[in-house]
């Protein structure tokens, strides 16, 4: 079998799941059904997806991805500042997934367990990291860990709150969005204006006079004298 034709398969059977989870959630239950009404025996989705459901589930987020880094990729971002570029990116991702709401919620439910703790956090990763190769984002250093970790709270609770949020083209989301936005960017400066006021309280050190001279003045006693 062409990777084509596997490609096809994979995506004609996360069609056909993504019109069931809303009632089903993401479960083998969904699978088994995706793949009757599609007339492929389970040897199919064994081989298009060997983990089962969370394979299926873990495509969808990867074909997120990619649409999203797709939509950046025809934007003109040069010309936008950081902070709108961050904001561009998160907005796409979930613009991606607009059309499965439910189906996103029910994600959420899924990686809830203790048990799929790693591979939410691994699926959570991915995303970050391909919003921030995005926007251009090519750092190497400590900043590639904490500018990923930072835009993981941003997203995450902009997520949380999209997924309520029943205002005309979700302007109320796109708000909370730029607000967290401009709460991170605040931080470094917020850290130093915090160091130099702790610096200013802080209490120079006490010389202690030496041993054998009182005060710091005064004769050296000479042992044996």
């Amino acid at each position: 079998m062409t990777a084509g034709h596997l490609g096809a398969e994979r995506q004609a059977i996360l069609a056909d799941v993504l019109r069931r989870v809303p009632l089903e959630g993401w479960s083998e239950a969904s699978l088994r059904a995706a793949l009757g009404e599609l007339g492929y025996q389970p040897s199919v989705g064994r081989r298009a997806f060997p983990g089962g459901i969370g394979d299926v589930l873990a495509h969808f987020v990867a074909e997120a991805d990619r649409h999203m880094a797709e939509d950046l990729a025809a934007r003109d971002l040069a010309s936008l500042r950081v902070r709108e570029r961050v904001a561009a990116a998160v907005r796409a991702r979930l613009e991606a997934v607009a059309p499965y709401r439910e189906a996103v919620r029910r994600a959420l439910a899924f990686y809830a367990r203790p048990a799929r703790a790693a591979t939410a956090l691994g699926a959570l990763y991915r995303t970050v990291d391909a919003m921030l190769r995005a926007v251009g984002d090519d750092a190497t250093d400590f900043s590639f860990y904490s500018k990923r970790g930072l835009l993981a709270a941003v997203y995450g609770a902009t997520l949380l709150y999209w997924l309520d949020d029943r205002t005309e083209g979700c302007v109320q989301t796109w708000r909370f969005l730029d607000r967290r936005i401009a709460e991170v960017m605040m931080m470094p400066r917020l850290r130093g204006r915090l160091e130099r006021v702790a610096g200013a309280f802080t209490p120079r050190p006490v010389r202690t006079p030496r041993r054998g001279r009182p005060g710091g003045t005064g004769p050296r006693v000479r042992e044996g004298a």
